[in-house]
């Protein structure tokens, strides 16, 4: 690499933790009272699956240490968001699902975070939004492939 690539690597990724940073901060306002933005993320995913998944699954998904993932899922169970199983074929795993509350829960945190999103949307224009979306989730998939 040259100093020219250099300078726009430092720039690119410089711009994307500011900009996740500050999307993190203004969803985390947006939530319900109480809803942490790791709450939010595992019970939008599981509402997207319509599927169970264990926490060892969950912690993947997430890029996050199982240790990291049981204490959001201890908290999002203790709250009657999520309902936790043990696998009926091997008792040392368990599965997690969405339960009614927690669809509820994240329905509500939908609703709310939704017009601080879409005016990010409007004002940045949809153009510009969809033609940054490949670019953004071919950067991901390569460092999701280098994790």
């Amino acid at each position: 690499m040259n100093d020219r690539t250099d300078d726009l690597a430092v720039s690119l990724f410089g711009e994307l933790f500011m900009a996740d940073q500050l999307a993190r901060n203004r969803v985390s306002k947006a939530l319900p009272k109480g809803m942490e933005l790791s709450h939010f993320s595992v019970l939008n995913h599981l509402a997207r699956i319509n599927d169970e998944r264990t926490p060892a699954q969950l912690a993947r998904a997430f890029h996050v240490t199982r240790g990291a993932m049981t204490n959001t899922l201890t908290k999002l169970e203790w709250a009657g968001h999520i309902h936790i199983r043990p696998d009926w074929d091997d008792a040392r795993q368990k599965f997690v699902a969405i339960s009614p509350s927690g669809r509820a829960a994240r329905d509500a945190a939908v609703a709310a975070v939704i017009p601080m999103i879409a005016d990010v949307v409007q004002t940045l224009g949809a153009e510009k939004v969809r033609a940054v979306l490949p670019i953004l989730r071919e950067m991901r998939q390569k460092l999701e492939g280098e994790g």
